[in-house]
This record gives C-alpha cells, structure tokens and sequence, in this order.
C-alpha cells in the first residue's frame, strides 16, 4: 500500500470576494505521478501556492508533510521540506549559466556566505548525468531552447534535494517527441520514489503518464480516482458538471478578399509564405512545432519584419515594421504567451484592458480620463463575460481561460478588422476553450476577419473554415477545413 508524502486535510482559501477553495483535502503518495485536474478558476493554482509556501490557508486548515504539519507557509520553508514548483516560464535566470541555476540553490537553502565553484560543478554534473542529459555547463540558460531550459529547471529541482515536483502545464510549448522525452524523464523521477504533482489540461498526456487523479471544480474537490477508474467522459463531467465536446462550426467560404502575403521570406525562419485572407472567415494555420507559424504571424504585425515580400490590405501594399503601424492599419495579435507578452501580471484588469488604447482615452493633457477607462473596462468584461467581474483585482489572481479573455479585451479594444491569435487556448480547460471558440466565430459573424494559430488540430477542424499548413518555414499545403481531418493535416505538416 502506498504511503502518504503530503496530506492536504479541510483546506480554505479565501480572497476579497471569492472562495478560491473550500474545504479541500487529498493526498499525494510518495513515488506517484499524481495529476491535479479542473477548469480555469477551479483552484489549482491557489493549492500550487499553499504547497510552495506562498499563500496560507485559512485557520483549519492544514498541509502535511511526511507527517509534520507545516507551521511556517514561507517559500524557504516548502523548498526545505523538498517541495520544488516548476512554472510555465520555469523562473530561471536566463542571463546565468546552467551550471549557476542548478546549483546555486543549494547554497541559497542553506545560507551559505561562499561559493566552492567546484563543489557547484559536481552538483551539476551528478545531476545532469541522472536525467540522462548533456549541455554545456557554461552555456548562457537564455541561449536554450524551451525543452532543455525545462530539463535544467528539473535538474534545478533535483539538485534541491526535490521530494514532491509540481509541474504546471509543462507541455505547452514542447513538440510530441520533446513531450515523450519529457514523460520518461518523469518515470525515471518516480522510479527514484519522487513524488510528481502533474497539472495538464491535455487529457491525453494526462492519462499517459499519471497514476491517481484530483479533480477540482469551483474550489471544491471532486475526490481521487485512480486512472482506471476515469475516461475523457466522467473526468470532463467531474471538471465541468457536464459533458463538452467540440463544437464544429459551419464553414463558410468567403472571396472578398481583405488582405494578401505574397513571398514572404526570412532567413532560418520562412520562405516563400503567399496566402489569402478573406473578409468574415477564419483562416487556421498549423503544423508542428518549430515550423514558423508564429514568426510569420509576427511578420505581419511588425514585430519580426520579412527580409522580402509584400502584405496588401484592401488592395494596397502597405509597410509594416513595427506593431504601432499594424495597429493603425486595423491588425491586431494577440501572442501565444499572455504571461509574458500579453499581461502586465502585477496591474489590475482595468489597467490591462486599456494599455492599446491609451490615446484615446486621455485627456488633452495626457492624463487617462478615469470616467472612459471604467466604461470601456465594463463593456469589455460584460462581452467577454469576464470573471470575477472586478476591474480593480490583480490580473495575477485570474485564472488563465480569464486571463486570455483580458488579452483578447485588450486588443479588441482597438476595433480591429483583422484579428491574429496564437494558441487562443493553450493551458485554458476545456469549458473555457470552447466558449473562447465561441467568441471568435462571434466576432467573425459580426465582421472581423481572423487567423488562428494552433497546434490543436481538432481546434482548427473545428472553428477555421481554412487551415494553412507550415512545414520546416514553408507551406505544404492550403485547404477547406470541410470534410477535412486530422489525418489530412498531419500528413502534410510531418
């Protein structure tokens, strides 16, 4: 029978005007991968902070650790127990070496005043050799690509002497063979009895590699069931409290065309993009990892200007090199990492949802006229149906399906005819994908005109009337989305 590592027991959690959680308790056994599971706004990022020593719960309440209630809910503290939380953006120092963000933790976690650098070495390198890794010791972590900073944020981890791993959505921005190497590295870790708390939206992977499940749903928990317990179904009822499928819109076929990419290229990123874009329709674009859809999006918008080619809008050729020019032409892009590029994390909803717009809400001496800026910030949250509907409350508390509907907000607020979304719903549940699907064909049927980009192929089946699909920075090929399947897709994107 397996024993308990850390026992969560009536925990509660309350902020000004929400129950982030109500009455919660499970357990995590000692050398499992254990998924935590729930909507956007479910809780579980309120239960990563209390485990990380962020957050206190309310009195009651209490989290167990190897038998010993926690007394301090302090960051040094959860580290000194083992408790190590690996984020979307992993938080590490990417102007430092591999070698100083796996080892210097140790020394920071026993207050240590000098550093033995060869000490450090060995720390890194015994670490590294356990997950079966190779890198530079010296080499700049920034310099990395997403998958190896993941492994140094794991090796970080380990060097901490990890007992229990939460890993937050750490599949977002991995292709399906970085995702596998990801998986084994994971079973190795529960192999050398490390507990692993696993928080995915993607059901498949989930099943693919967790052992128990904890389902939250409106701060409460829905219990733990072991894996053979649950399909998609009843784990989707249990999130939800009820059955969602994707919805697969009417396709339409538009030809009045808005705007036009002819060769776009960009040297070690694309070559050769021409494609269409027609007015009221939703173009997707596709293909694996790596394959240039993104800097092709940000070509477009300025950000990452072609070294050849045109962009027509309405006929006309316009230059676009930098994101301002894009938005006065009516384009606006809503990037795939709202953590970073989409939010100011620390300001509150109003602040955000008026950053693209300031202009026009000032007042001839450049101040933000308050009045304006509370009423387009109403507008906007009533639309979007923006929960908590608090303008003042810190975008940081939202939950991601909420934060992505700030970001998308944001950019409507400039009445854009053109509209390009990355991603719309990484790391956003499956009741929140689809009404964010929903908005996007409502705003086409009200005459926008938008590019989706994804790496969810029954995303783009489901909501593009066209999908372009991209291969090593090149089209490969362009079709209706009706009648097509995922089959059809992937043979030309692999």
């Amino acid at each position: 029978m397996s024993q308990g590592l850390v026992e969560i027991r009536g925990v509660t959690k309350k902020f000004p005007g929400v129950m982030a959680l109500q009455d919660v308790s499970f357990t995590i056994n000692k050398g499992e991968i254990h998924a935590l599971i729930g909507e956007n706004g479910a809780g579980k990022s309120t239960m990563i902070k209390i485990l990380s020593g962020l957050y206190k719960p309310e009195p009651g309440g209490e989290v167990i650790f190897s038998g010993e209630p926690f007394r301090e809910y302090t960051a040094m503290e959860s580290l000194r127990r083992g408790i190590v939380v690996i984020y979307q953006d992993f938080s590490l120092f990417s102007n430092l070496s591999v070698l100083e963000n796996i080892a210097l933790g140790p020394y920071v976690k026993d207050r240590k005043c000098f550093v033995d650098w060869n000490a450090m070495e060995k720390i890194a390198q015994e670490t590294l050799d356990k997950l079966q890794f190779q890198v530079d010791l010296n080499a700049s972590v920034g310099s990395l690509s997403v998958a190896k900073q993941q492994i140094i944020a794991i090796a970080r981890a380990l060097a901490n002497k990890a007992r229990l791993l939460v890993l937050d959505e750490p599949t977002s921005a991995l292709s399906k063979g970085e995702v596998m190497k990801l998986f084994a590295i994971m079973r190795s870790l529960k192999q050398d009895g490390i507990s692993l708390l696993f928080i995915s939206h993607k059901l498949d992977e989930l099943f693919a590699v967790s052992d128990r499940f904890t389902v939250f749903r409106d701060g409460r928990c829905m219990g733990t069931f072991d894996k053979e317990d649950l399909d998609d179904e009843r784990l989707i009822t249990l999130m939800v409290g009820r059955k969602i499928e994707y919805k697969i819109f009417n396709k339409n076929k538009k030809d009045e065309r808005i705007m036009e990419v002819k060769n776009f290229s960009k040297a070690g990123q694309f070559k050769d993009i021409s494609f269409t874009l027609n007015r009221g329709e939703i173009l997707g674009i596709t293909g694996l990892v790596g394959a240039g859809r993104t800097e092709v999006a940000e070509a477009i918008f300025g950000l990452n200007p072609p070294d050849s080619g045109a962009l027509l809008l309405n006929g006309k050729t316009v230059t676009i090199q930098h994101p301002g020019a894009a938005v006065e032409k009516g384009i606006a892009y809503v990037s795939e990492n709202r953590l970073q590029e989409g939010l100011v994390l620390r300001k509150s909803i109003k602040d955000n949802l008026v950053l693209t717009v300031l202009k026009g809400i000032s007042n001839k001496l450049g101040l933000i006229d308050t009045k304006k800026q509370a009423d387009l910030t109403v507008q906007w949250m009533e639309k979007l149906t923006i929960k908590p509907p608090l303008p003042d409350l810190c975008t940081s508390k939202l939950s991601g399906g909420n934060q992505q509907r700030v970001v998308l907000a944001k950019w409507l607020a400039t009445n854009p005819q053109i509209l390009i979304v990355d991603e719309p719903t990484n790391g956003i549940d499956v009741g929140a994908k689809a009404e964010i699907h929903q908005i996007l064909r409502d705003l086409t049927e009200a005459g926008m005109t938008i590019i989706v980009i994804s790496s969810e192929l029954p995303e783009i089946l489901a909501i593009a009337d066209r999908v372009i699909i991209m291969r090593r920075g090149r089209i490969s090929a362009e079709k209706f989305c009706q009648g097509l399947n995922q089959e059809d897709i992937l043979s030309k994107a692999i």
